[in-house]
């Protein structure tokens, strides 16, 4: 018997997680210049960065001979400000990735299940097989959470739910009322992770307050990133708030010195820029209303979204998906996620959604004229 024959079955399940195309890769393959690429293809802030996160990682590049921070002391306190949480109550990952690998590695014995919905974020099988874990997929009504049929689905092996909102990739949203009452109904021997990255891209109607619950349920975990609208995906800062006993387990099994010194700095300064955050939303708004508009125009489906980035159905998405990459546009084929004839768009500038517009336009042009 092989190396790999004697890997764990769960382990040799895993279909690996496919990113973006790479804006230098594009270039290499069909010969574009780089600055002629458009990539909207991976939910980035297309504004970058905060000036101050900016500022705050010039001030660390002495230190980066030294090892971080390994209790991210500066970070848990700005959060504790924006939260209200105590430091005990904070989780640090490189991403919001490593905080959900860390809840499965945690809570998962093998055999033990962690639900998710259809459509739902990669990360959530890869985690749980990862772990010797079994996963759950409900069926999604509307692309989106079924949390009725999800609450049916937990039985005496499940160790944790995953609820992705907004969900990517499919950016549904479910009302805060909505998971209040599926909490209040989920055994307390379960944990609840409530995946919100993209929560800072919610118009104000929307909004609810997640954290406030924490102190009803010690069975909730919250998952947010710097990668989105703060702008830091390049630097893999995320975390995790819940009730000091839960956090102390994922601390325990969590890498020591998982987020860089740059990180650190960088997600602190960020996280106090809330005027960035909200010139960041609001070029969202602006750039998805472009987007839908030109879809309609070219008389597309797509999947109303409340995140940075939305889905279109195209036809054939793989030969549509082709056609972009060759005019030097780069966005996200989701066959992966059970959803062939669409692609996911995350939103950009002004002037980089007209070029995808007009690319699009002209690769259905071509789709049709053959």
């Amino acid at each position: 018997m092989g190396i790999p024959e004697q890997v764990s079955a769960s382990i040799r399940a895993i279909s690996p997680y496919q990113p973006g195309k790479p804006i230098a890769e594009l270039a290499r393959e069909m010969g574009l210049r780089v600055g002629d690429i458009v990539k909207l293809a991976s939910n980035e802030n297309p504004l970058g960065m905060s000036p101050r996160a900016r500022e705050a990682i010039a001030r660390e590049v002495a230190d980066l001979p030294r090892y971080p921070d390994g209790n991210g002391f500066e970070l848990k306190a700005a959060l504790v400000r924006k939260y209200g949480v105590a430091p005990n109550q904070i989780v640090l990952g490189n991403g919001s990735n490593d905080v959900l690998d860390l809840l499965a590695r945690t809570f998962l014995a093998p055999g033990d299940e962690a639900v998710f919905s259809e459509h739902g974020f990669a990360v959530y099988p890869i985690s749980t097989l990862a772990a010797s874990g079994k996963p759950v997929q409900v069926p999604a009504v509307n692309f989106g959470h079924d949390l009725d049929a999800m609450a049916a689905a937990v039985t005496e092996r499940t160790r944790i739910i995953f609820i992705a909102n907004p969900n990517n990739p499919t950016g549904t949203f479910v009302p805060g009322e909505r998971i209040a009452a599926f909490l209040a109904k989920v055994p307390r021997n379960v944990v609840v992770v409530l995946d919100e990255a993209y929560t800072e891209y919610l118009p104000d109607a929307d909004r609810y307050d997640s954290v406030a619950w924490l102190a009803e349920h010690p069975n909730l975990i919250i998952s947010r990133t710097f990668s989105k609208a703060y702008g830091l995906a390049g630097l893999r800062v995320g975390f995790g708030l819940g009730s000091p006993e839960l956090i102390d387990l994922l601390n325990r099994v969590r890498q020591p010195f998982n987020v860089s010194t740059l990180g650190l700095a960088a997600a602190a300064a960020a996280l106090e820029d809330e005027a960035f955050v909200a010139r960041s939303a609001d070029l969202n708004r602006r750039g998805m209303t472009q987007l839908t508009e030109a879809f309609e125009r070219l008389n597309l489906t797509w999947i109303p979204s409340w995140g940075n980035f939305v889905t279109v159905r195209v036809g054939d998405a793989v030969s549509i998906n082709q056609r972009l990459l060759a005019q030097g546009v780069i966005v996200r084929p989701i066959g992966g996620y059970g959803l062939p004839e669409w692609l996911r768009v995350s939103v950009g500038l002004p002037e980089e959604n007209d070029r995808f517009i007009n690319a699009l336009r002209h690769a259905l042009e071509e789709e049709a004229g053959q």
